[in-house]
């Protein structure tokens, strides 16, 4: 027995209190800081006693569970982490390791609230002082596979925990201002990983339980400016079925992906998507024995190499050990992250370090470029949606019921054989349950002998087979499944069939949705698939809609639509400042100022689009996001110039030079200044960030770096600089001003911003109507995420922002002609012939990029 406490905790969970009154956990109705998360920790260690105990801790994603993973991790107790969903996981475990302690939620919760869940969880004390001797080093015990039955556990150390923590956080770049969404549980050593890399450094935690298939998920990310979140292989195909490379998502910096190989094509797809919006793809791979995380792909390497694990995370490396009789070897990982050594019963609690490095059972080669590619597995475990499912073991539990079985899978679905005549959806739902897996991804068929090679030996290929043929549909103890008569396609029914056959539930009511009869994500994807086939059209709410409208829902049909609805406030201010240029050129309004206005979003837009990424695949990025400005700019110029000598263009236009070094009086070689000025800035900040030191700063100050920027812009603005490059009025000020909005995490931090703003504009020109037009349309961009239009402008305002570039460019050679007599019809040429610009543009970047 260890009668005290003599030893410190992981040091990430005993040194909260260091990040101050930053956030730590933000959820959709509080925030708690690190200071305040400590003061709950070192209150719940306290619960926990000062002697070591073991703890048996049923965690979910609430604040409760968090806390005391944190008070056992600080305090010195060790502590095995089970889902809280799984009551038959915890009974077993409880059985199998007799703990002193074990923790549960504290209050029955709706789903989607369990991060709002602020009350401590409920301590059940099984005795004071423990019967069980533990190693110095032990700290935390995780199921080798999740929930699979397996009664392995791994032990990890503190050191484990620590460095592996630490390994993740580097590579991924995390600094004090990001925030994770909670994606994964926290008793998924995956989910677990994200908590811990974030928490090391300071950084948010967005605790939620919600889906990524559940509109509430996304605002709430929006709302919290989130900058991550964790997937494995089937969050994916759930991102695919809600649109999300259509969201905006303004913070995203990075999506990382683990719990089984994504396709190759997806990984390309996903990497390209995330380099085009300005966050990164992140494939990773791992396993619990090596607490979390052993390998990663750096992004840049994503697109060209999507079948690869890539290089070992810091601090750890791999050898290949050949296999005899097999061209590939097995790949073998050291570093400070892999686990003590496996626990099977309590004595293994007092033992030291047993491992010394892991033998991941994978099959793996190195290729050209010195990356790790994962070609096979040595042993027979799958891993269906990031749990790892050891096949034997699950054939065990079949025996274990008197049943002569064979498993195979893949890392989609886990098929079984059975001999003889057996109720397969039962055995199937309870292996779905006892294994933690979605009930669509387990299929049990009964054969009359199981499949043998002519060796004698199990046929796994011919088991495996099976789940690729129809599953007939199996009767139910009572008769025909459901009970439900055949029906004629799509009819309401139908939909009921559907949900009785995918959740393995019999009782659906007309009121019932998919949320409300327990559909996961897996189950989601299967449901959605065939209700999409029998009903065609899905609307993207199906899965919260009850039976009986379903069908209504998913067929075209006359409905009420909102009169108004939310639009992105920066998409709004740019075609709104677009037709006032032009108008105001017109001469048929005069308001001038949003031309500063969006000098302000493209920096708010640079922030939020050009800043991800690796140093030379971002500048890579951001040279291709300049020539989208320069070239139809340039082209457009040299066409007028050929085809015209109405407008006195000159050769410094066509190399956008004019505002630095043409004439300084207004001619026609000024109408491209603001374009100019914007390159001019765009390219500065590109040179200054492709510089390594300069690009490490940014990273590790996120919004200091860009007020750095407003103060060297101001004293430009103010004259101090005592030269001026440019003949125009100096806007690096206004650029990083939106850049460092974009980066503002906290209401001080976005009203000090706008207080520069509302001092250093008075003056600037003069005209107070012009400096205020600049002040609101940069509050409004501040403070105010979404403006309501009415919801028939939404396309048009879109268009328009789209194509406002391409619209000031052109109105120069449109309006002058007739805005003396027609301006309304100057304004409205102009806009259609820019409209008209981008459109021709569009389609011809999209020929070029198909040769």
């Amino acid at each position: 027995m260890t009668p005290s406490l003599e030893l410190a905790g992981v040091a990430l969970a005993a040194d909260l209190a260091r990040h101050g009154d930053r956030p730590a956990i933000l959820t959709g109705g509080s925030v708690l800081s690190y200071q305040e998360l400590a003061g709950r920790v070192d209150a719940f260690a306290a619960r926990l006693g000062t002697a070591r105990r073991l703890v048996v801790l049923a965690a979910d994603n609430s604040v409760g569970s968090l806390v005391a993973y944190l008070a056992a991790l600080a305090s010195g107790h060790p502590l095995i982490l089970a889902p809280a969903g799984n009551d038959a996981a915890v009974a077993s475990l409880v059985a199998a390791y007799d703990p002193d302690v074990i923790v549960r939620p504290g209050t029955a919760r709706t789903p989607g609230t369990a991060g709002d869940a602020w009350g401590e969880p409920a301590l059940e004390e099984v005795r004071p002082v423990t019967n069980h001797t533990f190693h110095p080093d032990l700290a935390l015990l995780l199921s080798t596979s999740g929930s699979t039955g397996s009664p392995k556990l791994v032990r990890l150390s503190r050191e484990n925990v620590q460095s592996n923590a630490e390994a993740i956080a580097t590579y991924l770049d995390i600094s004090a201002d990001d925030r994770a969404a909670t994606t994964l549980p926290m008793s998924y050593c995956y989910g677990l990983s994200v908590i811990n890399s974030h928490l090391l450094r300071g950084a948010g935690i967005v605790l939620t339980d919600l889906s990524v298939v559940d509109p509430c998920f996304w605002q709430l990310f929006r709302n919290r400016h989130a900058t991550s979140f964790a997937a494995v292989p089937y969050t994916f195909e759930l991102l695919d079925r809600v649109g999300f490379t259509d969201m905006d998502l303004p913070d995203l910096r990075y999506v990382t992906q683990a719990g089984g190989r994504l396709e190759p094509g997806t990984v390309t797809r996903y990497a390209e998507h995330g380099r085009s919006r300005g966050w990164e793809l992140f494939v990773m791979y791992g396993q619990t024995e090596a607490t979390a995380r052993m390998a990663y792909l750096p992004p840049h390497l994503a697109a060209a190499h999507p079948g690869a694990i890539g290089v070992p995370v810091p601090g750890g490396s791999f050898r290949i050990e050949a296999v005899p009789g097999l061209d590939d070897g097995e790949l073998v990982y050291s570093g400070p992250n892999v686990m003590l050594g496996y626990a099977e019963t309590p004595a293994d609690f007092a033992a030291g370090r047993t491992v010394t490095e892991l033998r991941t059972g994978d099959l793996a080669r190195r290729n050209a470029a010195g990356l790790y590619e994962v070609v096979g597995r040595r042993s027979r475990f799958v891993k269906i949606v990031g749990l790892r499912i050891d096949l034997g073991q699950v054939e065990k539990m079949l025996h274990g019921m008197g049943l002569q079985a064979a498993c195979a899978g893949t890392d989609r679905k886990l098929v079984a054989a059975v001999e003889g005549s057996h109720d397969t959806r039962l055995l199937a739902k309870m292996l779905a349950q006892d294994l933690g897996l979605p009930r669509a991804a387990v299929e049990v068929h009964a054969v009359g002998e199981l499949p043998r090679l002519g060796t004698g030996k199990t046929d796994y290929p011919a088991v495996l087979a099976l789940g690729a043929e129809p599953c007939p549909t199996e009767p139910a103890a009572g008769g025909a499944a459901g009970g439900a008569a055949p029906t004629t396609p799509g009819a309401p029914e139908d939909v009921r069939r559907i949900f009785a056959e995918t959740l393995e539930i019999e009782d659906i009511s007309d009121g019932d949705t998919f949320v409300s009869l327990g559909g996961d994500s897996l189950s989601y994807v299967a449901a959605s698939v065939r209700l999409e086939k029998a009903l065609g059209h899905l609307a993207p709410d199906w899965h919260v809609t009850p039976v009986r409208d379903l069908q209504a829902r998913a067929r075209p049909r006359r409905s009420r639509r909102r009169i108004f609805a939310p639009l992105e406030t920066s998409i709004v201010l740019r075609a709104v400042a677009i037709v006032v240029i032009v108008s105001t050129h017109v001469d048929l309004i005069r308001w001038p100022g949003t031309a500063h206005v969006l000098m302000a979003l493209a920096g708010y837009n640079f922030a939020r689009f050009q800043l991800g990424g690796e140093r030379l695949p971002r500048l890579r990025r951001q040279l291709v996001s300049v020539a989208r400005i320069v070239v139809p700019t340039v082209v457009f110029i040299g066409a007028v110039m050929l085809l015209t000598d109405k407008f006195h263009y000159t050769p410094l236009n066509l190399v956008l030079l004019n505002t630095m070094i043409g004439p300084a009086g207004w001619t026609d070689a000024w109408h491209f200044w603001f374009v100019e000025v914007l390159v001019y800035v765009l390219l500065g900040m590109m040179a200054l960030l492709a510089i390594p030191w300069v690009h490490r700063t940014e990273r590790r100050f996120p919004l200091a770096f860009p007020v750095a920027l407003i103060g060297a812009g101001l004293l430009a603005r103010y004259g101090l600089l005592g030269f001026d490059i440019l003949h125009t009025r100096p806007v690096l000020w206004l650029f990083a001003l939106g850049w460092a909005f974009a980066r503002a995490r906290t209401v001080p931090q976005r009203l000090a911003l706008s207080a520069i703003a509302a001092v250093a504009l008075p003056g600037y020109f003069g005209d107070p109507w012009r400096e205020a037009t600049i002040l609101a349309g940069i509050l409004l961009l501040a403070w105010v995420p979404a403006l309501p239009l009415p919801a028939i402008l939404h396309r048009v305002v879109g268009l328009l922002a789209s194509a406002s570039l391409y619209v000031y460019v052109t109105h120069w050679v449109v309006f002058p002609d007739l805005k003396d007599n027609y301006p309304v019809l100057a304004v409205a040429l102009s806009l259609a012939v820019g409209v008209a610009y981008w459109a021709v543009w569009q389609r011809l970047m999209g020929r070029i990029k198909r040769y």
